[in-house]
């Protein structure tokens, strides 16, 4: 009996170590909103028309050099798409023609070679 709970509490103390590491997942880093794109998350800002899509995994910034994407904003009726372009060391960017709607949502497709392809849907704040 006493053999068997042994590997039952370090079980138990494992998984909570998982899941503290993982406390500060999805948090925003700029400002924005983000969501999981399968192999990394996204994190989208709004000000005014620019937009700029922040990549990481699990918090650790990610090199956007050779990454591509696009952006597709709804707002009511209204509908958007724009190419998303390597926007600094971590981040993707374009210009919106109108500063979106508060409650608009978003579909944003980004591509890194080395990673693969992710999607992410936001509603924007």
């Amino acid at each position: 009996m006493k053999k068997l709970a042994i590997p039952f509490i370090l079980g138990l103390m494992l998984g909570a170590s998982q899941a503290w590491a993982h406390a500060d997942h999805l948090k925003p880093q700029f400002g924005g909103v983000t969501a999981e794109a399968d192999l990394f998350q996204l994190e989208l800002v709004a000000k005014g028309g620019k937009v700029t899509i922040y990549v990481t995994e699990h918090g650790a910034p990610i090199e956007t050099s050779d990454a591509s994407g696009k952006l597709m904003v709804m707002s009511g009726k209204d509908k958007e798409e724009v190419v998303l372009t390597p926007n600094g060391y971590q981040s993707l960017g374009a210009t919106l023609k109108a500063k979106p709607a508060h409650g608009a949502k978003a579909v944003a497709t980004v591509t890194i070679p080395s990673r693969g392809t992710g999607t992410a849907r936001f509603m924007l704040k």
